[in-house]
C-alpha cells in the first residue's frame, strides 16, 4: 500500500484522516476489483483451484501479495453465494482438506458484462483524473 503523496505538510491528525480515508477507499474498491479478478483467474485455469493456487497465481500479475488473505476467502464466499463460483472439499495429502473453487456457466457468462463495466469505469476515471492533472 503507498501514502497518498501531498504538496503541503499536513499536521498529525490530518495525515490521520488521510491515511484513514485512504484505507478506506482501498478496502472498498478492493472487493469489486478482486472480484474480477478472481472470476477471471479462475475462468482462465480451466480447473478448480484451492485458496493457496488461487493465492499464488495472483501475485504472478503483482510485485507481492495483490490480495490479503483476509479478503481473498471472504470474496471466494461471496462469489460462491451469488452461484458465480462453487467449490467442493476433498483431502490433502500434506494438511487439512482443501476447498477447490471453479466458475460456473453463470460466473462465465458474467465475466464479459464485468470486464466491460470495469473497462468503462477504468476510462472515466482516467479521463477525470487526466483534467485533474491538468
Amino acid at each position: 500500500m503507498t501514502e497518498a503523496s501531498t504538496d503541503a505538510p499536513f499536521s498529525g491528525e490530518e495525515t490521520t484522516v488521510i491515511a484513514a480515508s485512504v484505507r478506506k477507499f482501498q478496502k472498498e474498491l478492493s472487493a469489486g476489483i478482486v472480484s474480477l479478478a478472481l472470476l477471471a483467474l479462475l475462468a482462465r485455469a480451466g480447473q478448480a483451484l484451492y485458496g493457496y493456487q488461487i493465492a499464488k497465481d495472483l501475485e504472478a500479475f503483482a510485485d507481492g501479495p495483490p490480495v490479503k488473505q483476509g479478503t481473498l476467502y471472504p470474496v471466494l464466499r461471496s462469489l460462491e453465494a451469488s452461484g458465480l463460483l462453487v467449490s467442493r472439499v476433498e483431502p490433502s495429502v500434506s494438511g487439512p482438506p482443501r476447498r477447490y473453487y471453479s466458475v460456473t456457466d453463470a460466473g462465465r457468462q458474467a465475466l464479459g458484462p464485468w470486464q466491460d463495466t470495469w473497462n468503462r469505469t477504468r476510462e472515466f476515471i482516467d479521463a477525470v483524473l487526466e483534467e485533474y492533472r491538468g
